[in-house]
């Protein structure tokens, strides 16, 4: 079982949107995007909900930069970039 938490945060105008959930709480995490896109009450849109939610189901984590080195004059990249977190 994983200890991780992910964060997601939105603002738009006034409010602040905070999700914190870990994986076994993913599913709960997208409904709750689901109850905020369908209360009026709330500047948070469908919109808003596809976008945040993609970001939930594809686990989004940033990649570390490809790397550039130079030997002897030339120069080389290694790529695709090294992932900062192997086995997710």
């Amino acid at each position: 079982m994983s200890q991780d938490v992910n964060v997601l945060a939105l603002a738009k105008g006034q409010e602040r949107y905070l999700f914190l959930f870990n994986d076994e709480s993913r599913a709960d995490a997208l409904r709750t995007l689901g109850r905020y896109a369908s209360n009026p009450d709330l500047s948070f849109t469908w919109y808003d909900a596809a976008v945040l939610s993609q970001k939930i189901r594809t686990g989004s984590r940033p990649k570390a930069a490809p790397v550039t080195f130079s030997r002897n004059g030339v120069s080389s990249m290694i790529d695709p970039p090294v992932d900062l977190y192997p086995g997710d």
